[in-house]
């Protein structure tokens, strides 16, 4: 069918797609309290789970209220197994080189700071200008630190920052390339083993955002050569506002760099309380303070939803809600003045689009009083996030229609 086609206005034959959906049946694994709203923000933040929520509440009553001090003997190794666990189903790395905890923001001033120090005489940072705010920040206090500076690249606002952007940034001052797999806006996807090879010529390492891509689509940190990467867990992951975050050190690293915060968590004899900091070997001298225990509770419930789903099945539905999302657009919106704000090859691009207009503010808040749930970002876009596991082509649909009557 092309963009075109009559039939993609067809509200019947979105109901095809949705019959023909091998995943449709996970949407019943996800409280959904109101059936009513139309909600294309799983980007921002994943729907709850029905085995998280009974999950959560047995912990409260059993657990923490049961067992109280007494669970840490559980508890105390999660953000490890939890680290595993998504290290083998959602990010492709191998066992030992993730862990579960603190926030991205926290994660990657850790990984940051150190690949700097691990590089001597190198105190370049370089990023796009279009990444995400937290990035931006993190890098730039991280390079003043020390003295140096970012080196930023402009690329493209809709395709993202290609390796043919970032290869003219890189020199023999350059100690650390720092990118988002997804773009948070536009949802390109950049080349993570061509940028990698690029960084390593240069003799530097390379860090990855990849918020906007776990659980949404295939990731492979060892077979990409990533050196770093950080995420968080509570938009496709589907482990609620605050979730821990992760990060993930490749192995050949872990003697190279050393975590800047040198936390209890991250002591080789935690428990003898003694005088000066020694890490413990591996990926867990990268913890620093005690775990958000529930949190990691949710993520593990997350990842066993994933797993159960197939990262190959969910990114060929998100290709295709996107698909969907974008055929409207073509029939609905672009008449209206709207630009596409995403890549169109599907390949290019993760589980949300973004379509855009001078008055996109406006409309997004009209969108919400209509039981629409989208996101607006600066300064003119529309975020529609399609969570594949909850979102419907009818929903997209809908959605679509109702912005479309908004915006005439």
């Amino acid at each position: 069918m092309t963009l075109l086609d009559p039939a993609i206005g067809d509200p019947a034959h979105a109901d095809r797609l949705d019959a023909a959906d091998p995943l449709a049946p996970f949407r019943d694994e996800f409280v959904i309290d109101d059936p009513t709203l139309l909600y294309l923000d799983g980007n921002s933040l994943g729907r709850l789970p029905r085995a998280t929520d009974a999950r959560l509440r047995s912990f409260i009553s059993h657990e923490w209220g049961g067992e109280l001090v007494r669970g840490w003997d559980r508890w105390i190794d999660l953000p490890l197994e939890i680290g595993d666990r998504l290290a083998a189903t959602v990010l492709g790395a191998g066992p030992g080189e993730v862990v579960a905890s603190d926030s991205t923001t926290v994660n990657l001033y850790k990984l940051a700071s150190a690949a700097l120090k691990a590089r001597p005489g190198r105190r370049v940072v370089v990023t796009d200008r279009d990444n995400f705010p937290t990035d931006r920040y993190v890098l730039e206090g991280v390079a003043a630190a020390v003295g140096g500076e970012v080196r930023w690249v402009v690329a493209d606002a809709v395709e993202g920052p290609q390796t043919g952007d970032i290869a003219p940034a890189l020199d023999a001052d350059v100690a650390l390339v720092s990118l988002s797999l997804v773009n948070y806006r536009s949802a390109a996807i950049a080349d993570m083993a061509a940028i990698a090879r690029a960084a390593h010529d240069a003799g530097a390492l390379v860090l990855w955002d990849l918020s906007h891509a776990v659980g949404a689509m295939p990731i492979d940190l060892e077979a990409t050569e990533a050196d770093l990467a950080v995420g968080c867990t509570y938009k496709y992951m589907n482990a609620g506002p605050g979730a821990p975050a992760f990060l993930y050190v490749r192995r050949a690293l872990q003697r190279e760099l050393r975590n800047p915060i040198q936390g209890w968590f991250g002591q080789r004899d935690q428990f003898a309380m003694g005088q000066g900091y020694e890490p413990v070997p591996g990926i867990g001298s990268w913890l620093t303070g005690t775990p958000t225990v529930m949190g990691l509770e949710a993520i593990d419930e997350g990842v066993r939803l994933i797993g159960e789903a197939g990262l190959e099945r969910i990114r060929a539905k998100s290709v295709a809600l996107t698909e969907h999302a974008i055929g409207l657009y073509d029939a609905w919106l672009a008449p209206l003045g709207f630009t596409l704000g995403s890549p169109r090859e599907g390949s290019r691009r993760g589980a949300h689009i973004a379509v855009r207009r001078e008055d996109a503010a406006r409309v997004c808040a009209q969108l919400i009083v209509a039981g629409v749930v989208t996101d607006f970002r600066e300064p003119d876009s529309i975020r529609l996030g399609l969570s594949p596991l909850t979102t419907r082509f009818r929903d997209v649909h809908d959605g679509l229609a109702r912005l479309r009557e908004l915006a005439a």
